[in-house]
């Protein structure tokens, strides 16, 4: 058997800044192929933003909320992880049901927002549910990329916030793409 490697923790007063350099860079490079891919991912949802362009407006503002909800989830695991504190299924379960209940409140809230300002049932019901899905799953998302960090000897302080956001944003962006052309088209 071979002993764990420790992980290399960046170190802002330790480090030069071509070594922090090189230690951030890995899990930028992954959030741009995936920012990428998700740029492709969206065009296939033109046909739904070309006929009506209202739907475009709440993109930026569903992929907010499930970040900010995932960074929560992200910043409270790692600071106790870092404790020894950490259960990752006693975590999960709870940030799931987190999630559950903060897309309940946001979606609904978002649903009413819509309709009362766009006046249009539809497009309401795609952002509040998308708005659902989206703040349900970023504390799973979030969590799970912390953890394989972990488990790989990585600093999930590096890596986690590129991967974790790029990961949410695709699932966020796809997810709202696909509600809103089921419902809307």
């Amino acid at each position: 058997m071979t002993k764990r490697q420790k992980t290399r923790f960046a170190d802002d007063d330790k480090y030069s800044i071509r070594i922090l350099g090189l230690m951030r860079t890995p899990p930028l490079l992954v959030g741009l192929v995936l920012g990428f891919l998700m740029s492709l991912a969206t065009s296939r949802f033109e046909e739904v933003l070309s006929k009506h362009v209202q739907v475009a407006f709440f993109i930026p503002f569903i992929v907010y909320m499930a970040d900010a909800v995932g960074t929560q989830t992200q910043t409270i695991y790692m600071r106790d992880l870092t404790r020894g504190k950490a259960h990752f299924f006693t975590y999960l379960i709870k940030e799931g049901a987190l999630g559950v209940l903060l897309g309940s409140l946001f979606g609904l809230l978002s649903f009413l927002a819509t309709i009362i300002f766009f006046q249009w049932m539809l497009l309401a019901l795609a952002v509040g549910l998308s708005m659902f899905v989206a703040i349900a799953t970023a504390p799973i998302v979030n969590m799970i990329i912390v953890e394989l960090l972990e488990l790989e000897n990585q600093d999930p302080a590096m890596g986690s916030g590129p991967i974790a956001t790029v990961i949410q944003d695709a699932i966020s962006v796809i997810m709202y793409g696909m509600i809103a052309s089921a419902i809307i088209l």
